[in-house]
């Protein structure tokens, strides 16, 4: 597909500046933010960094496209925090947590940010917008 890997480590907040730098002068196109709770803490800081570095940028928040990323699909958060409680609420009445079974996500979000689409100078095409739970306009 010509695709290459790059990979930038962030540990502390400055170091989103030196990756996202790093990751244009090594030609990326795009970027994919991995989650973490460090980088879905910060994705405000993200957002605008990817903007102002003219970067579209991936990730498997809906938040973080909220807050200027271009695309992200993955579990939606509310739904995943109801089944946590869910299980708190089992766990409150008796049952062992061993005895839980171990769940996966079940519901996935798509969501597209067209604002940060203009910004970048990108088109997204209707076929993916046409499959989004969230666009952002």
């Amino acid at each position: 597909m010509g695709i290459a890997v790059q990979r930038q480590n962030v540990t502390v907040v400055k170091d989103f500046d030196r990756a996202l730098d790093a990751a244009r002068k090594g030609r990326a196109t795009a970027v994919l933010i991995l989650s973490s709770p460090f980088a879905y803490s910060q994705r405000e800081r993200i957002g605008a960094l990817v903007i102002e570095k003219h970067i579209p940028a991936v990730s498997m928040f809906s938040e973080f496209v909220g807050a200027g990323g271009l695309l992200s699909y993955g579990p939606s958060v509310p739904a995943v925090a109801q089944r946590c409680g869910t299980y708190v609420g089992r766990i409150l009445q008796g049952v062992r947590p061993g005895e839980l079974p171990i769940e996966r996500p079940q519901t996935f979000e798509l969501a597209v940010n067209l604002k940060t689409a203009k910004a970048l100078g990108l088109t997204v095409p209707p076929s993916v917008l046409g499959r989004a739970d969230q666009v952002i306009e």
